[in-house]
């Protein structure tokens, strides 16, 4: 399910936004029965209330309750640069950030010790990107990964090592 869900419910504790809304639902009438299982069921959910006299409200009170049950969690770290899937969707501008993103990958990507050809460093970083020549630069540049001086190998610098 999407997150549009909340942009809805946050609709619902506007009063113009309701307004209109009301306005724009032109339905037949309901008979007796059917609107008073609609009121017993919109009850049940918290939405409206019924008041002693028999008018019907809404209760935005219940729709903001909903709304503060699970916030939006906000990615931090590196995730912050990463879609759903995990892929890069973008560098950070600012190099600190830059640098935790190329450990986070670096740290998934490959191990200490670990000396590979090329094409087996672009199929480690693959999964990260659509453009390996780019992440695996950045990633020489950041002195994560380093490469031989005929540049057909690659290996994870040692995290210890200054």
């Amino acid at each position: 399910m999407s997150e549009r869900w909340r942009g809805v419910l946050a609709a619902l504790t506007n009063p113009d936004l309701r307004a209109v809304l009301t306005e724009s639902m032109t339905a037949a009438p309901l008979t007796d029965a059917r609107r008073g299982r609609a009121i017993a069921r919109l009850v049940e959910l918290g939405l409206v209330h019924e008041s002693a006299s028999g008018v019907v409200e809404f209760d935005e009170t219940a729709v903001r309750r909903i709304l503060a049950e699970s916030p939006p969690a906000k990615p931090s770290g590196p995730q912050r640069f990463l879609t759903a899937d995990g892929r890069i969707d973008r560098y950070p501008a600012q190099q600190g950030d830059r640098d935790e993103l190329l450990r986070w990958i670096a740290d998934r990507a490959f191990r200490a010790g670990e000396v590979l050809t090329e094409k087996q460093t672009n199929e480690r970083l693959a999964p990260f990107t659509g453009d390996v020549a780019v992440l695996r630069r950045y990633l020489v540049d950041a002195a994560l990964l380093e490469r031989t001086r005929s540049g057909s190998e690659y290996a994870r610098v040692d995290a210890a090592a200054p």
